[in-house]
């Protein structure tokens, strides 16, 4: 068993993401692509993002700080602190409105 603490590793890429000149910081929690399930924890600053890009797959995404809009086509959710987001398996895109660290979880189709 392992425990990982995401309070931590949100704070450690965040300070990453500051750093950086893409403002973005990813570390893979669990799992990877030789695994079904996949968990990676992202951490964007403020007004950085993800383009938009094909789902892989059924995924959700817990905000673990800050707040980020999910967007697919004409469809846009906030998350803040704490909330969990159901990817759509379609196209979408991520923003962070402001410094955000995000858990996100895919299980690849087998």
């Amino acid at each position: 068993m392992q425990k990982i603490s995401l309070d931590a590793l949100a704070r450690e890429h965040l300070e990453r993401a500051a750093a950086s000149s893409s403002g973005r910081s990813a570390t893979t929690v669990h799992g990877g692509h030789e695994l079904v399930l996949r968990q990676t924890l992202l951490a964007l600053t403020a007004g950085t993002g993800l383009a938009e890009h094909d789902s892989p797959g059924e995924a959700t995404l817990q905000v673990l700080r800050g707040r980020v809009r999910l967007t697919s086509g004409d469809d846009a959710w906030e998350g803040r602190d704490g909330d969990l987001v159901v990817i759509p398996p379609a196209r979408h895109a991520l923003d962070a409105l402001e410094d955000s660290a995000v858990l996100l979880t895919v299980a690849k189709p087998a």
